[in-house]
């Protein structure tokens, strides 16, 4: 039987600064958490499908997030892979806002 979806706690609304990514681990899963220029946040699998390095340590530059060991790149909103050696989309979650706390569904 699987687990009900739920809505997890990531941070407070101020935690990220624009076009900055953090790391988040819940139950052996890790997310990489990041704020768009516009101030929206948006999550996607943690680590890059090329060599599983965490995307959280990547630089955000617009809508894409790059990996630290390769350059492989992925549009954060959909995490569709953009540039090589990353070839392999991966995934994306909902993110919503309630009382100032950045929620995850997962």
């Amino acid at each position: 039987m699987s687990k009900p979806v739920a809505w997890i706690e990531v941070c407070a609304l101020e935690a990220l600064a624009p076009e900055e990514a953090m790391r988040f681990e819940h139950e052996g899963r890790s997310f990489a958490v990041i704020r768009s220029p516009d101030g929206n946040y948006f999550a996607i699998d943690g680590h890059c499908s090329h060599e599983k390095v965490h995307l959280a340590d990547g630089i955000v530059d617009g809508n894409i997030i790059e990996c630290p060991k390769h350059f492989g790149a992925f549009d954060y909103r959909t995490g569709e892979a953009r540039a090589l050696p990353a070839c392999i989309d991966i995934r994306s979650y909902e993110l919503k806002v309630e009382s100032n706390v950045v929620l995850i569904k997962i």
